[in-house]
């Protein structure tokens, strides 16, 4: 049942691969003509997002669970997890920014509000919090529209802001996840933690106190992949990052990432890219310093 759940780029659109600062910013009916507000059952398996639902009401559900909304409601669900919404598409409609899980990971460095588990909030339209709430979104779809330079690393302080927001919206800590749904998210925070350290699947299986069986059902569910393509896609994050980002050579990024030398990690990063990691980073500087 769950490998037959779409995953997205955003709604309707097949998988693409992300940049590590992906941002994306619309409103839920400017897709009216695909859904008719009937959104199905699907994940994303890059990107997290946020909803800001400006008016009407309807069911949203995130891991088969179903929450009756009125707006102002608000939402995080992180990337791989299962979501959807049932709403009049007369008279609702909300802001959904996506964000590829690389700009999440500097992220939340800035923000309370836990980014490895689904969260949702319903409010007043009246109260000082979600005017705020409000406010930072208009500013976010502004920001996006206008595409001004450094909008990226606004585009991240917003949401940084947009986030925190929420989590002292919440009134209480969100609802207790599945058995399996909660497996799967340990699993990604035990592999951001250590995807340096070249910990085995054994080690994972043990650290969380399950079985082979289960830790695999759970990535699979969650994440569509096996848990050690799991650790490799986090390692493969991560080295697009430095190499966007940073001026390190290959030898330092190869390295920090858990692998000996540079000549390894750059086959591992042609497999799964199509490209050597320098000339990656070449096209993507280049294309960033036309811009």
């Amino acid at each position: 049942m769950t490998d037959a759940i779409p995953s997205f780029f955003v709604y309707g659109e097949p998988e693409q691969q992300l940049e590590p600062g992906f941002f994306h910013v619309e409103t839920v009916m400017a897709r009216k003509g695909l859904h008719q507000g009937q959104v199905s059952a699907h994940k994303h398996d890059q990107m997290g997002q946020v909803t800001f639902w400006l008016s009407g009401g309807g069911t949203y559900f995130i891991d088969d669970k179903p929450l009756d909304f009125s707006a102002p409601a608000a939402s995080f669900v992180p990337s791989g997890v299962v979501h959807g919404f049932s709403v009049d598409p007369e008279t609702s409609d909300a802001i959904v920014v996506s964000v590829a899980d690389g700009a999440l990971l500097s992220i939340r460095e800035h923000t309370t509000l836990p980014l490895d588990r689904s969260t949702m909030i319903r409010g007043e339209s009246g109260d000082r919090g979600w005017r705020r709430l409000a406010e930072l979104l208009d500013i976010i779809a502004d920001e996006y529209a206008g595409g001004a330079a450094g909008s990226q690393q606004m585009l991240a302080s917003l949401v940084a802001a947009v986030l925190t927001q929420i989590a002292r919206l919440a009134s209480a800590a969100p609802a207790g996840q599945p058995t399996q749904a909660l497996l799967a998210t340990q699993l990604r925070r035990l592999v951001d933690r250590h995807f340096r350290e070249k910990w085995s699947v054994g080690h994972y299986t043990d650290a969380l106190a399950t079985t082979p069986h289960l830790i695999a059902k759970a990535s699979r569910e969650a994440f569509g992949m096996q848990v050690k393509e799991l650790i490799n896609e986090r390692r493969l994050l991560e080295a697009k990052r430095l190499l966007l980002f940073t001026v390190r050579p290959l030898e330092d990024i190869a390295y920090e990432i858990g692998f000996a030398d540079a000549a390894y990690f750059s086959r591992f990063f042609r497999l799964r890219v199509g490209e050597a990691p320098s000339d990656w980073r070449r096209a993507r500087v280049s294309a960033s310093g036309a811009g």
